[in-house]
Formats: structure tokens, sequence, C-alpha cells
């Protein structure tokens, strides 16, 4: 009797049609907008995979990753969460994350998965830890207005670039004062992505000893002259923030900036079709921009990694990702939500995903915090003020991820 219910129990486990015990996937996320989708995507997903619950834990952003770090050393790790390239080193260094790479092989949905998404959100070893879920890639606004009227056409090189920032600097109303400047350069914190746009798209030049170079030099130096010497960014240029150029750019006082895809629905509210956009222009040979990243992973202690792999693959799958990202922000990493996208107009998607091809992230460096908070903002804004030369910022920065 009792072999016969131990072998009922063993086909209760096998057999399809007999109920076994439910696998539950921890998941964290971190969505400021407590009115989002993921209740629907839990129940969506739970619908089609019986024999799975999800327990999805929104955790506050400003203490998301203490939070996660100190439940990885405690042991108590979500299965599988949100997560930011700038944590990958630190995570592989805790042996936290489970790779995807064979998983990843067999997955139907990774054909429709944008170009370029899935290199650059590989680990420096080559393997992949993370799945892409959102992004965005930073782009040229420009005034579509301003450039029909003075018969300009939006700038494909740095020299295109100078040449319709002088001349859209100009005092519109004759009383002597300059009313709209060529181009909004944020030179406060989160400015590096303006001026990599000069200066790391030219051949040879990255965050490295090759700033000091003359191509990299002369990234610097053409940013710098576009202030001083063709005065084509407003005064406040070297201590400009995000709210500074947005709001110059929405007012005219700006013809052209450097931002994403998540301020176009704000800049069309104001501007309608006066604004539009381009990929940032070729400088020195080469393109660079910003790349914005968020991704999933699952995490080497889950108790069912197969369980924690549906689900954050159902999540990068076409229509899950578009209702998952009407939360964001920001864009759907899959080809067929991309090309039927309507939460942001379609010439701000495409100015985006022409972008991806140059897009990159900066250094996974210990270095890399200091030369966003501090380093880059006070070296440029010294630059710009005519306190110290070109040569002299890409020394600095140059030195920082030397010392790393």
């Amino acid at each position: 009797m009792n072999r016969n219910l131990s072998v009922l129990a063993l086909l209760a486990g096998l057999l399809p049609g007999i109920a076994a015990a439910d696998s539950t996937v921890r998941f964290w996320y971190h969505f400021d907008n407590p009115e989002n989708p993921m209740s629907e995507l839990v129940s969506k997903f739970e619908a089609a995979n019986p024999g799975i619950k999800i327990d999805a834990q929104n955790v506050p952003w400003n203490s998301y990753y203490d939070n996660l770090y100190t439940a990885i050393v405690g042991g108590n790790a979500p299965d599988a969460a949100m997560l930011k390239m700038f944590a990958l080193p630190r995570l592989l260094e805790m042996e936290a994350l489970e790779p995807l790479d064979a998983m990843m092989a067999d997955w139907p949905g990774r054909d429709n998965i944008l170009d370029n998404l899935l290199d650059l959100t590989k680990a420096e070893d080559g393997s992949q830890y993370y799945l892409p879920v959102q992004y965005v890639a930073l782009y040229l606004y420009y005034r579509a207005d301003m450039f029909e009227e003075l018969g300009i056409a939006p700038p494909e090189t740095c020299e295109q670039l100078r040449d319709a920032a002088i001349k859209l600097t100009r005092d519109t109303n004759a009383d002597g004062k300059i009313d709209t400047y060529g181009f909004g350069f944020r030179g406060g914190k989160s400015g590096h992505e303006h001026w990599g746009a000069f200066t790391l798209g030219r051949e040879g030049v990255a965050l490295d000893d090759s700033l000091t170079s003359e191509a990299g030099v002369a990234g610097t130096q053409f940013v710098v002259d576009l202030f001083r010497a063709d005065k084509v960014f407003p005064p406040s240029a070297p201590n400009d923030g995000f709210q500074e150029i947005i709001g110059a750019f929405k007012t005219g006082v700006t013809a052209m900036t450097i931002h994403h895809v998540g301020s176009s629905n704000d800049l069309v509210a104001a501007l309608g079709d006066k604004v539009a956009a381009v990929p940032v222009p070729e400088c020195g040979g080469g393109r660079w921009t910003t790349f914005g990243d968020e991704s999933t992973g699952v995490f080497s202690n889950a108790t069912d990694k197969e369980a924690a792999w549906k689900w954050i693959s159902f999540l990068s799958t076409e229509g899950n990702n578009a209702l998952f990202n009407t939360a964001t922000g920001q864009l759907p990493v899959t080809k067929t939500d991309s090309a039927s996208w309507d939460k942001h107009e379609a010439r701000f998607v495409e100015a985006t995903e022409a972008s991806l091809p140059f897009a990159k992230l900066l250094p996974a460096s210990s270095a890399t915090p200091e030369f966003v908070n501090t380093v880059w903002p006070t070296n440029m804004q010294r630059a710009l003020n005519g306190e110290i030369t070109a040569t002299q910022m890409n020394e600095a920065v140059a030195g920082l991820f030397a010392e790393e």
C-alpha cells in the first residue's frame, strides 16, 4: 500500500494535469507611478503559466540598490529584478547573477529585440546576464520652424551644427540683445552627454589617455569655442542643467539641444510640430551618444531559475513589453512594439532607433561616478569660463580614469 502511494506521489509531480506545488518568483521593480500596469502583467503571466506565482514588489528608487545589495549579502535577494548597467560589475563581483546565455539561445523572442541592445547590455566577459526591458538614446532636438525660416537643413556634422548655430543666434526684435541662441548646452551635472556627442565620437577618442590626443582636445575645444568665440550658447550655459536647457528650448531662447524621448511629450505639448529631432552629428570621423538602459536579470540564489527566466522574458516579449513601458516614459525593446508605439511621436522614436548603432554606455569603472558628479562638471565649467584650457580639462578627466 505504501509503495503504491509513493508511486502515485511521484506521478503527481510528473504527469500533466496533476497539480504540483507552485513556484513563486519574487520580483523587484521600481515604478514612480503607483498606477502602473504591473498587476495586469502579473495576472496575464499567471494565467498563461498556472504553476508559477509572481510576487512583484515595487521598491523605492532612492534606496533601490542599497536595499538590493543588503538583501544579497543577507541571503534574501529576490529571484529576479530590474537592473541598470552601472550595477553589473558589482553584482558580478558578488556572484549574484545567473548567466542567461543558454536560456536566451532558445528564446523565440530573441530575434525581436532591437538591434544592438543585446550587445550593449553584455558583460565584459561576453556573457549575457541582463535582458533589456526599456531604453532611451539621446539625440539632437531642433526647432523645425526656425530652421525652415532660415532655410537651414538639420546638421549632420559638427561643422554644420556650428554653422547653423551661428545663423540661429540672433536679435529677433532689433533691440540690440540676443533673443535666440543656436544651442542650449548643459554645463552642469550630466552635461557630459552633450560634451561626449562632440568629443567621444572622434576617431580614436575615449575616456582614457586618448582624451589628451589632438583629436580628443579638439572635441573639447570645439565646445569651448562655441561658447567663448561663437557665443552660440546662452551666458548661463556653464551652470545649466536639465530644467534650464529644456525650458530655454521650449520658450525659443535656444534653437537646438540634446536630450531623449523622455522629454518629447512635454516639448510637443508646448511646441507641436515646431520641434523635431535627428541623431547627434558626426564629429571628427564618428558619432557618440548616450544609451540609457534598464534591464532585468535572474539572481543566482533563485529557487526556480527557469520560472524566473519565464517571467523576465515575458516582460520583454511583444505586447507585454509595450504594456510595461506605458509606466516608464521610455521605449519598448521589441521591434514589433516599437513599430506600433504611440506613446511618443513617431519622429522621436525614429531618431532614437537611428541612434542605437553608435549609442554607448560610460565605462563600468569606479571612476565613472566621480567623473559624472564632480570632475566633468567642475572642469567643463572652468574651461567654458576661460579658467583652464581644453587640454587641461581633458588631462583632468584622463587622469581620473588612469587612477582607477
